[in-house]
Formats: structure tokens, C-alpha cells, sequence
């Protein structure tokens, strides 16, 4: 088993411009899909933000980024991260799940996504909201 964790910084409509300046600080490989890519398209000027993206460098450094849809309250710097948690199987990220949400109010529940065997989000009682998935083929990190 294997679990690893990031910084998972939310944006309006910059998260492209933010993962490009972040590389140039540390260095390292871009990776980004947009809502276009994953076919999750809700709103036509939207469809080339990033829905998720990361750069990660050979040196340690991790961080992922996306674009808030607006249908969703975003307010800069109010609700600027997540705290990113990625397992090697939906078993794995399951069991911390289950712990994760008692006294939680689950955002997305957890289950397929089009990018991860499962993914899931939830605001734990003390506000922080935390993402968990698997990794797979399409995001391999």
C-alpha cells in the first residue's frame, strides 16, 4: 500500500496560469485536462479551464490545481485549497474514507469518477475539505 498527499489549490478561472508559474519556480512536468478533455463541460465558457491539473518535480515538489465551475461558491483565498489523498486501490482509499467522513459533511460521495476508479470529497468537522481518489492509467501520478 501506498498513499500520498498533495496541495490541491482552487481557482477561478487562473489554475492554468498559477500551474505554469509554479513550474517555473520549482521546476518540473505540467500536467492538465480541462473540463473539454473530460467531457464534463457545464458551461461552454468554462470548457478550457483546468479541471484537474499538478505539476510535480523530480525534486519533491507536488502541487494539483483546478477551476472552480461557477455553479460553485468560490471566494479567493476563503476556500483556496483541498487537502489531496491518493491510494493505490479504491480498497485502500476506502477504508480512509469511511473514517474520514464520521462527523463530515460528504460533498461528492464516493464512487467512479471519469478520470479514477473512485473518487470522493468531504469537509471534515474542523472545515478542512479533503479529496481522495486512485490513481490510474489517465493520471498515473
Amino acid at each position: 500500500m501506498s498513499v500520498t498527499t498533495a496541495t490541491h489549490l482552487n481557482f477561478r478561472g487562473d489554475a492554468r496560469a498559477a500551474l505554469e508559474f509554479y513550474r517555473s519556480v520549482f521546476g518540473g512536468d505540467l500536467a492538465v485536462v480541462t473540463y473539454k478533455d473530460a467531457g464534463a463541460v457545464q458551461g461552454e465558457s468554462e470548457a478550457d479551464q483546468v479541471m484537474w491539473g499538478q505539476v510535480r518535480s523530480a525534486a519533491g515538489f507536488h502541487v494539483m490545481a483546478y477551476d472552480v465551475p461557477s455553479g460553485m461558491p468560490y471566494e479567493q483565498g476563503t476556500n483556496g485549497f483541498f487537502v489531496s489523498v491518493r491510494a493505490e486501490t479504491v480498497e485502500e482509499v476506502t477504508g480512509y474514507w469511511e473514517k474520514l467522513v464520521e462527523e463530515s459533511t460528504v460533498v461528492v460521495p464516493m464512487g467512479p469518477a471519469g478520470w479514477a476508479p473512485a473518487y470522493g470529497m468531504a469537509r471534515d468537522r474542523f472545515g478542512v475539505v479533503w479529496v481522495l481518489d486512485v490513481v490510474s492509467d489517465q493520471t498515473g501520478w
